[in-house]
């Protein structure tokens, strides 16, 4: 087992590059705890995930680091806050679709960009949506259910978790692209969407595989598609939109972590090779299968391009179906 000494010196090989005054800050960082703030309540997968990473950074980093449970303003109350706070590197954020790529393609005014406003640090894993629809509904695949939808416009109902979200603005692609003539119904919350599911009086849902597994599996629910480039190992019989010919709906949902702009590049590049060294470790796969999700090791570089591909991708689809809300 390496001794704290070597494990700092390879991390230090790691982020080659860093100048010596770099160096020298990314060598006694941290000395505090460190605060990461997640823009959700207790309990739910996102917070879940938070507190896998947590203890991989307070075990690497020999210091605490306090999960800070911020929920509200559609996640972006908690998101201002991390937005606002120094620049040190301890206080961190965890990153998630809705108040990153998907709200700012409605709202013009969050208090924060996600671009500027933030450093990428790394990005910890992804989990596939899927497309499901009650058992009612008359159709065994995608195909089917594009056909069915235009021999019955405005017949079926699209549940979401609320406006603004990621399920939102997918199902408006699924409008777009395929031209079906379908009702989104928002709700408030994924648990409110999913009882009006299971009750069929919403007729299809998009949620990550976790959610509704065990419906499928209980034949509640039935998978037409995973939004992946490709299939997920718990539904192996299930197709990629991709595979029917709709390429564009490779949508994950994803969580990651990042510092307030101006956080030295150093401290940053420590991070990510901390988070990533975890990310790949047997025992993080294990705890992330809980999830569904799957770990999505990257640069910081790379965690800022994926970032802002989806924010010109959702902005478009905004645009597109007339969300932009201010």
């Amino acid at each position: 087992m390496l001794s704290r000494r070597a494990f700092g010196m390879m991390l230090a090989m790691s982020t080659g590059g860093i100048g010596s005054c770099g160096y020298a800050i990314a060598q006694s960082y941290p000395t505090r705890r460190i605060k990461l703030i997640v823009p959700v309540p207790p309990g739910g997968p996102s917070d879940g995930l938070a507190r896998l990473v947590a203890p991989t950074l307070s075990a690497a980093l020999n210091e605490t680091v306090i999960v800070d449970n911020r929920p509200g303003g559609g996640l972006t109350i908690g998101t201002r806050a991390a937005a606002a706070a120094d620049a040190d590197g301890y206080t961190l954020l965890l990153a998630l679709p809705g108040p990153f790529t998907v709200r700012p393609a409605i709202t013009n005014n969050l208090g924060y960009d996600p671009v500027k406003s933030f450093a990428a640090v790394a990005l910890v894993a992804r989990t596939p949506q899927v497309l499901v629809v009650a058992p009612s509904v008359p159709a065994n695949s995608v195909r089917d259910l594009i056909s069915y939808a235009k021999s019955n416009p405005g017949k079926l109902n699209l549940g979401i978790p609320g406006v603004g979200t990621q399920p939102h603005l997918i199902g408006e692609l699924f409008k777009q692209r395929t031209g079906v003539n379908i009702v989104i119904v928002p709700f408030k919350g994924s648990a409110a969407a999913m009882s009006d599911l299971l009750a069929e009086r919403i007729q299809m849902y998009f949620e990550p595989v976790p959610g509704v597994l065990p419906f499928i599996r209980a034949g509640k629910l039935r998978a037409l598609a995973i939004l992946s480039d490709k299939r997920h190992a718990e539904l192996p019989d299930v197709p990629t939109m991709a595979e029917v010919g709709y390429d564009e709906f490779n949508v994950s949902f994803w969580v990651g972590i990042v510092a307030p702009a101006g956080t030295p590049a150093s401290i940053v590049e420590k991070l990510n090779a901390v988070i990533n060294a975890g990310v790949k470790s047997a025992e993080m796969r294990t705890n992330l299968t809980v999830f569904g999700a799957e770990p999505s090791p990257c640069t910081p570089s790379e965690f800022a391009t994926f970032i802002a591909s989806e924010m010109k991708k959702w902005a478009a689809v905004a645009r597109s179906a007339g969300l932009n809300a201010e």
